[in-house]
C-alpha cells in the first residue's frame, strides 16, 4: 500500500506543482527539481528509494518514443550532420574531459570509472530546452537539432558507459571490443526498430478500435526495447527508429478517432513522467547527501569542476564543429553558415534529466581489484549537474536568447505556405466531392463545398493578422456561446428525466468535438 500511496503523491505534486510553476512563469522542471528537494527534507512524505530499472526500463522507453512520434523525418534527415556531432561527437568529448577532470581529482579513482561518471553526465535532455525554445519562439531548425539530439546521444551515452563500467569492474577491453559493442548497439538497435515500425505499422493499418490502437501504441516501446536490450543492442535507438517511422506515416497507419484518442494519450503520459523524473531528481539528492563521505567543500568543489566542464565542452564543441563543416564546399552549398546566435544559443541548452538520472543508479557498487571507488559521490555529482545545469541553463536561457536576438521563424513565410497549401487541399477535396457526389442531395453537396471554402479562407486570413476581428474569429466566439446554451438545454433534459444519461454523453462529445476545433483556430488566430 505504502508503494501506491507514493505513485499517488508523487502524481499529486506533478500536477500542483506543473500549474504553479505556469501561473508564475516558471519552467516545471526547474520547480518540481526544488520542490522535491524540499519534500525530501520532510519526514515520511514520499520517501522514495529509486532503481535504475525504474527510470531505464520503466520511464525512458516512452519518453522516448512519443518524442520520436514527434519529430519531423523530413526536418531530422536535413539536420542529420550537425544532430550526429552533438549526439555522438559531443558526447564523447564531454565524457573523456569529465573523465580526466575527475581522474586528476581523485588520482586513487581509475580512469575507467572516472569516464563512467563522464558517459552518465555528457548527454543533455532535451525536455526543458525544447520546452523554453517553443515558448520564447526559437526557430524550429534550432527545437529540430535539440529534439533531435536528445533521441540519439542517450545511445551513445549507454554505449559509452557499458564500456567504461566493463573496463572498470575489470574486464577485457579493447578497440577491437569497443567497437564491435558500438556496431552491435547501433547495427542491432536501427534493425529490430526497422522490424518494430513494419510489424507494429502492419497491426495498426488492420485496427479499427481506437482502444486498442491506443493499447498497442502503449506497448511498443517495450515491445522494441525489451528485445533489442536482451541481444546487448540499443534499446534506445530502436525506440528511436519505430517512432519516427510510425510518426511518419501516422496519416495512413489510423483512423481519425485514433489519431485524436492517441495525441491526447500521449500528452498526459509524457506530462506525467517528464515531470516524476524532475520530481525525483529532487528527492533523492538529500538521501545522497547524507551518504557522501567526504568532505563538503571536496563534495562542492568537485561538482564545481564537473558541472564548470560540462558546460564549457558544449561551448567549445559547438562553434568549431558549426563552421569549420562549412569549409567543405558541398556543406556550404547545401548549407549555408547560421548566424553565430544559433550555435550560442544551442550550446546554452544543455540541460541534463532522465538518461543522467538512469545512467547515475546503475553505477557498480564495486571495482575489480578492490580499487577506491567512492560511488556515493559520483551519484550526487551526477544528480547535481541535474539540478545545475536546470537551475543555471534552464533559467536563464529565455534571457541568453533575447540577449542574443535569435531570429525567429517567419510567421509570414509559414502562413503563406500553409494557406497555399490548404487552397490545393481544399481543391483536391472540392474534385473529390465532384467525382462521389453524383446521387447525394444537392444540398449536403453545396454544405460540403462551403465547408472547403471557409477552410481555405482562415488559412488566408491568418496572413493578415490585425487588432480587427476576423469572421474567423467572430464565428469561433459566437459558435461557442451557441454551444455553451445547447448544452445547458442537453443538461436540464437529462436532469428532468426527458432523455438518459447516454443521450446526454453522445451530444456532450460531439459539441466538445466541435469546440475543440473552435479552440484550434482560436490558437491560431
Amino acid at each position: 500500500m505504502h508503494g501506491l500511496e507514493n505513485v499517488v503523491g508523487l502524481i499529486a505534486v506533478v500536477v500542483a506543482t506543473s500549474v504553479v510553476a505556469r501561473r508564475i512563469g516558471v519552467l516545471s522542471p526547474i520547480l518540481l527539481v526544488v520542490v522535491g528537494i524540499g519534500i525530501s527534507f520532510i519526514p515520511g512524505v514520499l520517501e522514495i528509494e529509486l532503481e535504475p530499472e525504474v527510470v531505464l526500463l520503466g520511464i525512458l522507453p516512452p519518453i522516448l518514443y512519443v518524442a520520436a512520434l514527434e519529430t519531423s523525418v523530413p526536418a531530422f534527415k536535413f539536420n542529420l550532420r550537425p544532430i550526429l556531432l552533438l549526439a555522438v561527437g559531443l558526447v564523447l568529448f564531454t565524457a573523456a574531459a569529465v573523465g580526466f577532470t575527475l581522474n586528476l581529482l581523485l588520482p586513487a579513482v581509475p580512469l575507467a570509472a572516472c569516464f563512467a561518471l563522464g558517459a552518465v553526465v555528457a548527454p543533455p535532455d532535451a525536455v526543458a530546452a525544447t520546452a523554453v525554445a517553443r515558448r520564447i519562439g526559437l526557430p524550429r531548425r534550432v527545437v529540430t537539432v535539440l529534439e533531435g539530439e536528445s533521441l540519439i546521444n542517450d545511445a551513445t551515452a549507454l554505449v559509452t558507459l557499458r564500456v567504461a563500467v566493463a573496463a572498470a569492474v575489470g574486464q577485457a577491453v579493447d578497440a577491437w571490443s569497443i567497437t564491435e559493442q558500438a556496431a552491435v548497439a547501433v547495427v542491432g538497435g536501427v534493425a529490430i526498430g526497422v522490424a518494430g515500425g513494419i510489424v507494429i505499422g502492419f497491426v495498426h493499418k488492420r485496427i479499427t478500435n481506437p482502444l486498442i490502437d491506443n493499447a498497442v501504441s502503449l506497448l511498443t516501446p517495450w515491445v522494441v526495447f525489451l528485445p533489442a536490450e536482451s541481444i546487448h543492442a540499443s534499446g534506445v535507438v530502436a525506440v528511436v527508429v519505430t517512432g519516427l517511422m510510425l510518426g511518419h506515416r501516422m496519416p495512413t497507419l489510423m483512423s481519425a478517432a485514433s489519431r485524436l484518442q492517441m495525441d491526447a494519450f500521449w500528452r498526459m503520459v509524457k506530462f506525467l513522467l517528464e515531470g516524476a523524473v524532475f520530481l525525483l531528481v529532487g528527492l533523492q539528492l538529500r538521501s545522497l547527501i547524507m551518504e557522501v563521505e567526504r568532505s563538503f567543500w571536496f563534495t562542492m568543489g568537485a561538482l564545481a569542476a564537473v558541472v564548470g566542464v560540462v558546460i564549457v565542452t558544449r561551448i567549445a564543441w559547438l562553434f568549431p564543429t558549426t563552421y569549420f563543416t562549412r569549409l567543405i564546399p558541398r556543406v556550404r552549398r547545401r548549407d549555408p553558415s547560421p548566424p553565430l546566435a544559433a550555435p550560442a544559443v544551442i550550446s546554452w541548452a544543455g540541460m541534463r534529466g532522465a538518461v543522467t538520472l538512469a545512467a547515475a543508479l546503475s553505477l557498480p557498487t564495486q571495482l575489480a581489484n578492490g580499487h577506491d571507488y567512492p560511488r556515493g559521490l559520483f551519484v550526487l555529482l551526477a544528480f547535481g549537474v541535474i539540478v545545475a545545469t536546470l537551475v543555471l541553463q534552464g533559467a536563464t536561457l529565455p534571457t541568453v536568447a533575447r540577449w542574443l536576438k535569435v531570429p525567429p521563424d517567419d510567421e509570414k513565410e509559414d502562413a503563406l505556405a500553409e494557406a497555399s497549401v490548404q487552397h490545393e487541399a481544399s481543391r483536391a477535396g472540392k474534385r473529390r466531392l465532384e467525382e462521389v457526389a453524383a446521387d447525394a442531395p444537392e444540398g449536403v453537396v453545396e454544405r460540403l463545398r462551403q465547408v472547403a471554402l471557409s477552410r481555405s479562407n482562415m488559412a488566408w486570413e491568418r496572413l493578415g493578422r490585425s487588432d480587427r476581428e476576423t469572421p474567423s474569429a467572430a464565428y469561433a466566439r459566437l459558435r461557442r456561446e451557441m454551444l455553451n446554451a445547447e448544452r445547458e438545454v442537453f443538461r436540464q433534459a437529462r436532469d428532468t428525466g426527458r432523455i438518459p444519461e447516454e443521450t446526454l454523453r453522445q451530444a456532450q462529445r460531439d459539441m466538445d468535438l466541435e469546440e475543440s476545433l473552435l479552440e484550434r483556430g482560436d490558437h491560431e488566430s
